[in-house]
């Protein structure tokens, strides 16, 4: 019986050894062939992007360069939003770029589809059918009093912080409008 038992040891552990071997893989080779083939096809688009900026490169430089030459108030508006192109493209890759390093400073998520839902489907149930207007439950005055009356320090600070937010967007885009920092152009004589 021992030299039963000591085959079966022998043998289990050549089958321990044997599983611990290291075996020439081809899933190696083949991710080598699936980088290869990846980087092959990437390069054909890339040559094709480029034959075909080649060939339209040329036809839209003759089509701007003709509209530019074009009079009269059409010639005006071809060549202001030609030459609004430049900032505007400018300003949005400034502007997306702030929105990016907003979104991960204040650990910002988008929202997620039940969120959506959830917002929108009282509006849709009414587009739906207008009669559920009526059925709406609207907030009571007195429940939003008592809102107001039990909010905590860090909401009320939050209040503040949106509702100076507001005043200095409404401030800044009331000079931009006005073309002026202080007061209005107008008539002086006029009380």
């Amino acid at each position: 019986m021992p030299v039963a038992t000591r085959a079966v040891l022998r043998q289990s552990q050549f089958l321990a050894r044997r599983t611990f071997a290291r075996n020439a893989s081809s899933t190696s080779e083949a991710a080598s062939k699936a980088g290869q083939s990846a980087s092959n096809a990437a390069s054909k688009a890339q040559d094709g992007l480029s034959k075909a900026t080649a060939a339209a490169g040329p036809a839209l430089s003759n089509a701007a360069s003709a509209l530019r030459k074009v009079g009269g108030p059409v010639g005006k508006v071809v060549k202001f939003v030609d030459s609004m192109i430049p900032p505007t493209i400018y300003y949005t890759r400034v502007g997306l770029e702030l929105g990016k390093l907003v979104f991960r400073g204040q650990n910002m998520s988008p929202p997620t589809m039940a969120t959506f839902q959830s917002y929108f489907q009282p509006l849709i149930n009414v587009m739906r059918n207008p009669a559920a207007i009526k059925n709406l439950q609207m907030p009571s005055p007195q429940g939003m009093l008592n809102r107001v009356r039990n909010a905590n320090a860090k909401e009320i600070a939050l209040f503040g912080v949106t509702a100076a937010e507001v005043l200095g967007f409404f401030t800044v885009g009331e000079m931009i409008g006005r073309m002026n920092v202080v007061g209005y152009r107008g008539e002086t004589a006029h009380h």
